[in-house]
């Protein structure tokens, strides 16, 4: 890795330059741990350098949603990341997580219908309910009633899970928008992975 990142290189803001020497061990590790585990590190992560208070605050909620215990798999995270960023059209994350669909998943096609529209995409039913209901919460979140959480309910999700579908989709409603209103470009590492 390059004993300097560049933060503009990412988005399309004008922010400061993060010299690796300088940063805190336990960042620079987890750099580190993503560019031998992926063979890059996340622009997401890079653009949050500059600040080691704002990148560990966003790591952390992320990998807690993402990786921590949940009632739903990594793959139904990872679609709930997708659906809610195909109704926000933010372009960042449908490009990294519609390659952690595919990867997932070892379907490809289910990463691009995901993609384009999660109601084309082969689930199972409680998959099917749990994203519609995400959408619902992305679309008109004021609209969400005890009916819809009922709905989830019916398809088999126990209220703590519904806790972790809620968490995962407002996660990537702030992402998407933090994404789009920074002009933070997708690495061109995740196009041709998972194909």
């Amino acid at each position: 890795m390059s004993k300097r990142l560049q933060p503009k290189d990412v988005t399309a803001l004008e922010l400061p330059d993060i010299d690796l020497a300088s940063m805190p061990t336990d960042l620079a590790n987890y750099f580190d741990k993503c560019e031998s585990k992926l063979g890059f590190v996340p622009n997401v992560l890079v653009a949050h350098a500059f600040d080691p208070i704002k990148l560990r605050q966003f790591s952390d909620v992320y990998n807690h949603l993402m990786m921590g215990d949940a009632g739903i798999t990594r793959l139904e995270r990872e679609l709930i990341a997708v659906a809610v960023s195909s109704r926000n059209r933010c372009h960042y994350c449908l490009v990294s997580h519609g390659q952690a669909v595919r990867e997932l998943s070892g379907d490809p096609m289910l990463g691009e219908a995901m993609v384009m529209n999660h109601r084309v995409a082969e689930l199972s039913h409680a998959q099917r309910v749990m994203l519609d209901f995400c959408v619902r919460l992305t679309d008109t979140p004021e609209a969400i009633s005890e009916a819809d959480r009922q709905a989830l309910r019916d398809a088999g999700y126990s209220d703590r899970t519904i806790w972790d579908i809620v968490a995962t989709a407002s996660f990537y409603a702030m992402s998407n928008r933090l994404a789009i209103g920074t002009g933070m470009k997708a690495n061109p590492e995740y196009h041709a992975r998972s194909r």
